[in-house]
């Protein structure tokens, strides 16, 4: 995945000048790139307050962070990692927290978009939940390889960018994570055959935008933006 460009100026320029002291240049970062940064925390962690203060942390951390960058992989690349590193931390930290039956069932409900909701056909949405409830019994890793590759679309090489590991690793994870989810899903298909399918393809639904961090945060920079997926 390339840096954007626009007017001139690559996503690198301005991280540069963001290091550099330009006020308005890391705002322009977070305007090109929030929405996917959200729809991959929302759909990792599975509820919007917490997919939220994911990329809230992740953006402070980037924003923190800047002088680190070294041109190694696209910022976007690096950003990605930032937010999936967030999100992976309060997934494994949500692990023991047990909710009720009427939660969970808000809670999926809360992630299908409005107009998802109103347009779509009812079997669609409950696929759509179907798919959600299980993605959410994976564990964190498994789950946040699956999203990259089956629900964001993104090339294996570069799912293993983001994630910061070889791509071996996110084939594995992706062949265990499917293998759990198949049995929970083949009951959705017209047929017993075949894998049934994660999504309808790359980005398709990228939820509300998330605003830019505004004043301090408690979040530590990520190094690097890598290295705990």
């Amino acid at each position: 995945m390339d840096d954007v460009t626009h007017d001139g100026t690559s996503d690198a320029d301005l991280l540069s000048r963001h290091v550099n002291g330009d006020p308005h240049a890391f705002a322009e970062i977070v305007r090109r790139h929030r929405d996917r940064l959200w729809a991959v925390a929302l759909r990792t962690l599975g509820d919007r307050e917490e997919a939220a203060d994911a990329v809230q942390d992740a953006l402070v951390s980037a924003y923190r962070a800047a002088h680190t960058f070294r041109g190694q992989s696209a910022v976007t690349t690096w950003l990605h990692r930032i937010t999936v590193n967030a999100c992976l931390d309060r997934a494994r930290k949500a692990a023991s927290r047990r909710t009720s039956p009427l939660a969970e069932t808000e809670r999926l409900e809360q992630l299908l978009e409005p107009h998802e909701s109103a347009a779509a056909p009812a079997e669609r949405g409950d696929l759509h939940r179907e798919l959600l409830k299980a993605l959410a019994t994976l564990p964190p890793e498994q789950r946040a390889a699956l999203v990259l590759v089956d629900m964001q679309g993104y090339p294996v090489a570069e799912a293993a960018a983001v994630l910061d590991v070889p791509v071996g690793t996110v084939k594995s994870r992706c062949a265990r994570g499917r293998a759990r989810l198949l049995p929970m899903l083949t009951h959705l298909r017209g047929d017993a055959g075949g894998s049934p399918p994660v999504d309808g393809g790359r980005n398709r639904s990228q939820g509300a935008s998330v605003p830019p961090p505004a004043g301090q945060n408690d979040a530590d920079p990520v190094k690097g933006g890598g290295g705990r997926a």
